[in-house]
């Protein structure tokens, strides 16, 4: 009767080469629902896993790797047609066009969420709720 709402982003990987936040945050995602495809720490990986795997609907991506930029990564998925969303301290210029948006290192994990859950909104064709002041939606409703 009360069947739980299919979310439009359930599989997620994540690029990140700082070993506590990606623990952190894979830990987290997890214990909300999403399944973590994978937890990559180089622009290479994070490129070999989005060759392989079709069924990803969002990476989160920092932009500073060890061996490049994660702008690198975002093209790529977005020459596929999967959605990113930068979390980093300087969001690129580029940002705008590669990704759904930019939430601003260091945040809480509630603003990750909240992030996640307005890019859905968006992608439903829906109006996001109350986003975090830490957060830049570049997608739009409609």
């Amino acid at each position: 009767m009360f069947a739980k709402k299919k979310r439009l982003i359930e599989r997620v990987l994540l690029v990140e080469d700082e070993p506590l936040v990606a623990f952190d945050t894979e830990h987290f995602l997890s214990s909300e629902g999403f399944e973590v495809v994978a937890t990559i720490d180089s622009v290479a990986g994070a490129l070999d896993v989005i060759a392989r795997d079709a069924a990803i609907d969002l990476i989160l991506v920092d932009v500073h790797l060890a061996d490049g930029s994660g702008v690198d990564v975002a093209r790529e998925a977005h020459a596929r047609g999967v959605q990113v969303l930068f979390v980093t301290g300087n969001c690129p210029g580029e940002a705008r066009e590669l990704a759904a948006g930019c939430l601003a290192k260091p945040y809480p994990q509630r603003d990750l969420l909240a992030a996640i859950v307005g890019i859905e909104a968006v992608l439903g064709g829906k109006k996001p709720g109350k986003l975090p002041g830490s957060f830049s939606l570049f997608l739009d409703a409609g």
